[in-house]
């Protein structure tokens, strides 16, 4: 079973929405794809599943200085495949110099559907079986009673016994409201591939803007499961100016800076090598009863997510 995650044909998958506290996840999943020549092998069509009132399209200019509509959706990109035409080469997708050294990785972006949610999780595993994908990865994050000073919290989990015994994840026991990434596990599991689900936590305080600090834990977690290495490119400097920045507002507010400085003490005692437990546990029920607004309260915290 860890073959199949380190070696074999695996989709990663992160959705924006519910599931995307910072955009941590999605951006952490297109990282992986830019580092990949991987082609669009599915577009799911928006028409059947977003509600454009709710995820509306999006105005932009292209390279050439024209303007064009984005519209919200799910593509799920693969290898380029590499076949030969009457002696003319194939043509592969330019990728960075630093690149993952891996040729049978598949990639799943795209925004959370508002409707038929069946139907759209039916599409993409019709998709991973005729790609012949081995198992799925799926990012999430939340937002959480959490500091921006200490190292972002992730937590790995599976329902698959097999993939838990192998990969040394936790099995999670969170009951309640959950997200597309649950449903599409579920549905996976149905049809024989074995799914595991990687979630950060994001400070609730700082929830309008991106976490590339969240995006760095993400991405690290990821590469342990796979045993790949993603480029970084900026990430690294762009998280440190991520907490610098919350500092530097702290600084000039005395009640954001003390309730930090709780969070801080909060989460040091939960580390703490005395920590019991069943105090940590109390302590992670506190966090996910505090959960702000839907994306604190999706598939569950990073300690406990529901897919």
């Amino acid at each position: 079973m860890t073959k199949r995650f380190q070696r074999g044909r695996i989709l990663v998958v992160a959705f924006e929405g519910w599931n995307d506290a910072g955009e941590a996840a999605t951006n952490a999943v297109r990282m992986v794809r830019d580092a990949l020549p991987l082609v669009p092998v599915l577009d799911v069509d928006p028409e059947l599943y977003m509600d454009y009132q709710f995820n509306r399209p999006v105005v932009g200019v292209d390279e050439h200085g024209e303007k064009r509509i984005t519209w919200p959706g799910a593509t799920m990109y693969g290898p380029a495949r590499r076949t030969r035409t009457r002696g003319v080469a194939p043509e592969v997708p330019t990728v960075p110099e630093e690149r993952i050294d891996r040729s049978n990785l598949f990639v799943l972006l795209g925004t959370e559907p508002s409707r038929s949610w069946r139907g759209f999780v039916a599409e993409i595993v019709d998709a991973a079986l005729v790609a012949d994908v081995e198992g799925i990865v799926m990012l999430g994050a939340m937002l959480a009673d959490v500091p921006h000073t200490r190292p972002i919290s992730t937590f790995a989990s599976s329902e698959d016994a097999e993939v838990r015994a192998a990969l040394d994840l936790e099995k999670s026991t969170y009951e309640g409201p959950v997200g597309i990434l649950s449903i599409l596990s579920d549905a996976a599991a149905r049809v024989g591939i074995p799914s595991i689900s990687i979630w950060a936590s994001v400070p609730h305080y700082v929830h309008n803007a991106p976490s590339p600090k969240a995006t760095l834990a993400l991405l690290e977690k990821l590469e342990g499961v796979l045993d790949i290495h993603v480029p970084r490119g900026d990430l690294e400097s762009e998280a440190s100016a991520w907490e610098s920045g919350i500092d530097a507002l702290a600084n000039e507010d005395e009640d954001m800076a003390a309730y930090i400085e709780q969070l801080e003490k909060a989460r040091d005692t939960v580390d703490s090598p005395e920590a019991s437990g069943e105090a940590i546990a109390r302590e992670f029920e506190r966090y996910l009863r505090r959960g702000d607004g839907p994306q604190g309260r999706d598939d569950g915290p990073p300690w406990r997510p529901g897919s």
